[in-house]
């Protein structure tokens, strides 16, 4: 038979522990042949502090840790039993359902992006009111224009002396207004 994707519930904040955990479990207790991976799906987002650079991690479904696996009673109850799940999404509390292999690939898929490309934690729509927080415009309120992420920089167009003006701004002189 093989593996499919499932959903576990994780105590909000410990879907990394529960991905050890569970992963532990299944060596000490030989269960290897009934599980295929265990993630938390997370992308890699760019945030500037201070005027730096910096990574982090955002999960994608905070909460939650994907699991491959058999389902079958002892697998089942390997899952329950790890300390800090609190179930399975889908289906039935004792019969739970996997998720389709297209939710499965689309998540893998999205996690793959993500380390190639790292995202922008603040993202910004053409539109929207934003203000100038640095630069010879601060304090000025402005709409977003046009938003280029591969170079982490925003049209803004600012009112000046009555007359809409374009202004390319970095991602860290604007904040949401």
């Amino acid at each position: 038979m093989t593996k499919r994707w499932y959903v576990v519930q994780a105590y909000s904040g410990y879907e990394k522990h529960v991905m050890r955990s569970l992963t532990e479990r299944v060596q000490v207790m030989g269960q290897e042949e009934n599980f295929g991976d265990i993630l938390v799906p997370t992308e890699e987002v760019v945030e500037i502090r201070d005027g730096k650079k910096r990574k982090s991690e955002r999960k994608f479904y905070p909460g939650y840790v994907l699991v491959q696996m058999d389902m079958n009673d002892a697998s089942w109850h390997l899952v329950k039993g790890t300390s800090r799940v609190l179930g399975f999404i889908g289906g039935t509390a004792d019969k739970p359902s996997p998720i389709t292999t297209r939710e499965a690939d689309a998540i893998l898929q999205r996690v793959s992006d993500g380390v190639d490309k790292p995202r922008p934690k603040t993202l910004f729509e053409v539109g929207e009111v934003v203000r100038v927080s640095e630069g010879p415009f601060a304090d000025f309120n402005g709409v977003v224009e046009e938003v280029d992420y591969d170079k982490s920089r925003i049209k803004v167009a600012v009112l000046i002396f009555g007359r809409s003006t374009p202004v390319d701004l970095e991602f860290s002189q604007v904040e949401k207004a």
